[in-house]
């Protein structure tokens, strides 16, 4: 049976709504990242980059949320594409694009906007910018068709999944008003069981939780030192 580590943050979801929509086995390990958990030797050994999510198939470790997604796919033949001699190179570069662009400028993003130490404009404008960039070229494709890939659900669809839903929270609360085709795919999704499913796995915090004063003093602490001295 696959190991499935995780918390609540976008990354770990989206593999989490595999698992579920696939009909995957699996044991669910929360990490807590909160007492940083995912430095110990031991999961240092399954993922040398010391981040969730991360997964055990037997013998097999596989790491990077995007890199899983698509392990899972191939290994199951599920939520890829009907026509994969067609759409494969669309796959990849989607996939691809999520991994390097979505996911990284977003993060950036949020933890310019809500957690640096003192005032940097321009780190907090750059990272914006490129996340409402990345954004837009998403929402742009899915003006085209239902889903990342035309007519099939997929793979991509959970990477934009996970990371979609922090929009307001790295742009502003009505930020999801600029992407109407992005909300719709979000509506879609978060309606579907296996969504519901992956949101209620048990762990004890979320990605915004995550960034509570213990959590800012045990990873971040040059950060929380700033804190207590304003």
């Amino acid at each position: 049976m696959i190991k499935f580590f995780y918390n609540g943050a976008p990354n770990p979801l989206k593999v989490a709504l595999f698992l579920e929509e696939a009909g995957v086995p699996y044991e669910a390990v929360p990490v807590d990242t909160k007492r940083g958990d995912q430095h110990t030797d031991s999961f240092r050994a399954i993922n040398p980059n010391s981040k969730v999510p991360a997964i055990l198939d037997g013998d097999t470790a596989i790491f990077d949320s995007n890199a899983i997604l698509l392990y899972l796919a191939e290994k199951t033949g599920q939520f890829l594409t009907s026509e994969p001699e067609k759409n494969r190179g669309q796959l990849l570069s989607w996939l691809m694009f999520v991994a390097s662009g979505v996911g990284p400028y977003s993060g950036q993003a949020v933890h310019f906007r809500h957690f640096a130490p003192g005032e940097n404009p321009y780190a907090r404008d750059r990272y914006a910018h490129e996340a409402r960039r990345h954004w837009q070229i998403v929402e742009d494709r899915l003006t085209l068709a239902p889903y990342m890939l035309g007519q099939d659900y997929s793979i991509v669809d959970m990477s934009v999944w996970g990371w979609a839903s922090r929009i307001p929270f790295m742009m502003g609360d009505d930020a999801m008003t600029n992407y109407p085709s992005i909300a719709r795919l979000m509506k879609e999704i978060d309606a579907r069981p296996a969504a519901a499913r992956a949101k209620a796995l048990p762990e004890g915090h979320d990605f915004k939780q995550a960034f509570d004063d213990d959590a800012i003093r045990n990873l971040y602490p040059h950060i929380h030192a700033s804190r207590q001295n304003r």
